[in-house]
């Protein structure tokens, strides 16, 4: 079966539905209204319906951690101070300075899969060691909640970072610092109040999931690719199923990616009109896949020899 579609299946010339545009809000309301149901499973003793709904929760804070990355671009709100309101809150419930991803995203398209790339280290240094680049897939994918925050800390701390600013640095700090603040708030009013058991199973739980999906979704976006161009160091997913097309209303529409990396400054309503870009027009490029499961086969082919950038091309794995 074939696992693309063709350019003429994905011309989307109309102007953005207001739907497709709300994509946020729905998104937050949506996830609060699982949350709520999820409470009163637990208060039930519903075991089942709750496993279901953390696997809704989790999927739906996913969508809120993508939703936090277009904050990072500015496109979250139209109104600037509320957009800044909005990432370092979800920031916050993320375990990330909003200030510091931000920063770092930045190298991510400046110089997407080349050894300045800060997101896809390690995966990007030809002299890092297999067992080492395949010790850091496995820990990102299975405990993306963790490592994701470790990654951003790493660029900021290490020698040589390229976050130099020592007024953006304050300003990362003080985001860390209110995250500690907030977080040690809530631990204590979780034992205060004596409900761990809610929190969980509404945080903890999918939490950790979404974490993990967070971190599958990256891969999906860019593992095992060497090419130099955009679309040949990206994969995007284009679905023209009902199901395709809620998974990436709710999800952004994160995943036409390739666009994204075209022209980061389009609001997500807008890159499925976007889609015709995502055509082959070098070697090494493949159209948009049909779905995230035929995504993921491809990149398993590659988690074997985790790496990604055109700087692979001349050199053996060790």
């Amino acid at each position: 079966m074939n696992a693309t579609l063709k350019m003429e299946d994905l011309l989307e010339t109309h102007e953005p539905h207001w739907v497709s545009r709300a994509a946020f809000p729905v998104v937050v309301l949506v996830f609060f209204l699982n949350q709520a149901l999820l409470g009163a499973a637990l208060y039930r003793d519903y075991f089942w319906l709750a496993v279901l709904l953390v696997l809704s929760v989790s999927h739906l804070m996913h969508g809120l951690l993508i939703s936090f990355h277009e904050a990072a671009h500015g496109l979250l709100r139209r109104n600037r101070r509320w957009n800044e309101i909005d990432g370092v809150v979800l920031g916050v419930l993320s375990f990330m300075s909003f200030s510091l991803y931000r920063a770092a995203h930045q190298s991510h398209h400046a110089h997407l899969a080349t050894v300045r790339d800060e997101e896809l280290w390690p995966f990007v240094i030809t002299k890092m060691p297999r067992w080492r680049r395949i010790m850091a897939a496995f820990l990102e994918l299975n405990a993306g909640v963790f490592y994701t925050p470790f990654l951003f800390l790493r660029t900021f701390w290490r020698a040589g970072s390229p976050i130099r600013n020592k007024r953006l640095r304050r300003r990362i700090l003080a985001e860390l610092a209110l995250m500690i603040f907030v977080w040690s708030s809530l631990v204590w009013v979780v034992a205060w109040l004596g409900v761990w058991e809610y929190f969980l199973w509404m945080y903890v739980a999918p939490a950790y999931l979404a974490g993990n999906l967070q971190s599958w979704r990256k891969y999906i976006e860019h593992m095992g690719l060497t090419g130099s161009t955009v679309n040949s160091s990206t994969r995007s997913i284009v679905s023209e199923g009902l199901i395709g097309r809620f998974v990436s209303f709710t999800l952004l529409h994160e995943t036409y990616h390739g666009v994204h990396h075209r022209d980061s400054g389009l609001p997500h309503a807008e890159l499925p009109a976007h889609a015709s870009e995502l055509e082959p027009r070098n070697l090494g490029e493949t159209p948009p896949f049909l779905s995230y499961r035929h995504a993921l086969l491809h990149l398993f082919r590659n988690l074997a020899d985790p790496r990604v950038g055109a700087q692979w091309r001349t050199v053996s794995s060790s």
